[in-house]
């Protein structure tokens, strides 16, 4: 990658995804430009972090193989972050109940049985409904259980900082800014223009989460992600260590995510009506609450601790949206995860990171390009 002036690339937007592909570019060997003016209601900072997709029931094949890929991804780049001295990424091989409590689930729980062991059948495994309590001690009664032994989970906001740090290390610059349009000449960008002036770049790479729509205007390409509120409690067990209890994962309700200190989240509410309201709010509350004492009633004599809302950036196929920008040989797109980014956002970085080196990325990442939109792309 060479460069006339200023940066090879700039990333726009500074949550995870955005963080990991300066991270990628820069530890490539890139001369990077990150812009980050840290959105208070950014996906990031409100994701559960669960990393299990083998337990999951999108089945579309290449989303199982990027979220495959993702899971995969994340054994090579924790070490190599805690390696390097970096602070904790809150990353933890716990396992993951996936439960059904209510009858009129029992035909989809034993679909989405069936699609596991068909994916992976070497990876989950029943259980019975004593043994699920017996691994997670809240839960109250369940009509039916399995087990993925390879589940994982991850702080959003932990691994987003230790990508950040080193990047830094790497020597990315980080600018504490909005990014408030494009330079372009022809069909190429120039920079990226902020309050503090035009960042000169030969390629830029758009992670702006539920905001990326409004970057891309700038190229007149319109890129079909909107913001969907999701709404996230932590309760803690006082005097109870639950760091070893499993995730648990009803098919349609709350999940349980355990942490160290007798914590566990409890989410999400699944708002697509709330535009770019990030307020947590008494309904969402409600819902939460509603939904994991009905689950696991043991949770009740819990703490309230924080509740956590985040827009999430969901396409209108709910599938990320990756690589080149049509009309744009150097403008390039990062984003669309949905309820996935904490799973999804590394590697897909790690995938966009060699498109715009120039270079294959790991796995096809056109069934995620931005052209299957070709309908509704172009201004």
């Amino acid at each position: 990658m060479s460069s006339g002036s200023g940066f090879d690339v700039t990333v726009v937007g500074g949550g995870l995804v955005g963080t990991a592909l300066a991270y990628e570019l820069v530890t490539a060997g890139a001369r990077v430009a990150l812009v980050d003016r840290h959105d208070p209601s950014r996906a990031t900072d409100a994701g559960a972090g669960i990393l299990s997709p083998e337990t999951m029931s999108n089945p579309d094949p290449a989303w199982f193989e990027l979220s495959m890929g993702a899971a995969d991804h994340y054994r090579t780049l924790v070490p190599a972050l805690e390696a390097e001295g970096r602070r904790s990424t809150g990353y933890a091989v716990t396992g993951l109940l996936r439960v059904g409590f209510r009858e009129w689930e029992d035909d989809l729980f034993a679909d989405n049985v069936a699609l596991a062991r068909e994916r992976c059948p070497d990876e989950v495994e029943p259980v019975t409904t004593d043994e699920a309590r017996r691994r997670f001690p809240p839960l109250g009664d369940i009509r039916n259980a399995w087990y993925s032994k390879r589940a994982a989970r991850i702080d959003g906001r932990a691994i987003t900082a230790a990508l950040l740090d080193a990047a830094r290390a790497a020597g990315a610059d980080v600018v504490a800014a909005s990014a408030e349009g494009l330079a372009t000449v022809g069909g190429r960008v120039t920079g990226v223009v902020t309050p503090e002036g035009t960042i000169a770049s030969d390629a830029v790479a758009i992670a702006g989460g539920a905001w990326t729509p409004a970057v891309a205007r700038q190229l007149a390409v319109a890129i079909p992600v909107g913001p969907v509120r999701g709404q996230i409690v932590h309760v803690r067990l006082e005097g109870t260590e639950t760091d070893r209890w499993p995730i648990v994962s009803p098919l349609l309700s709350q999940y349980l995510v355990p942490w160290a200190g007798g914590r566990v989240a409890v989410g999400a509410t699944v708002e697509p009506d709330a535009g770019f309201d990030a307020r947590p709010t008494a309904a969402g509350m409600r819902q939460l609450f509603g939904e994991m004492l009905r689950l696991a009633p043991g949770l009740g004599d819990a703490t309230f601790v924080e509740i956590r809302a985040g827009l999430r950036p969901v396409s209108a196929d709910d599938a990320p949206v990756l690589g080149r920008v049509p009309g744009w040989d150097n403008a390039f797109v990062c984003t669309g995860h949905g309820a996935n980014g904490l799973l999804l956002g590394p590697f897909s970085a790690h995938l966009v990171a060699a498109l715009v080196a120039g270079r294959a990325p790991a796995m096809d990442v056109s069934p995620f390009s931005v052209e299957r939109f070709d309908h509704q792309v172009h201004q």
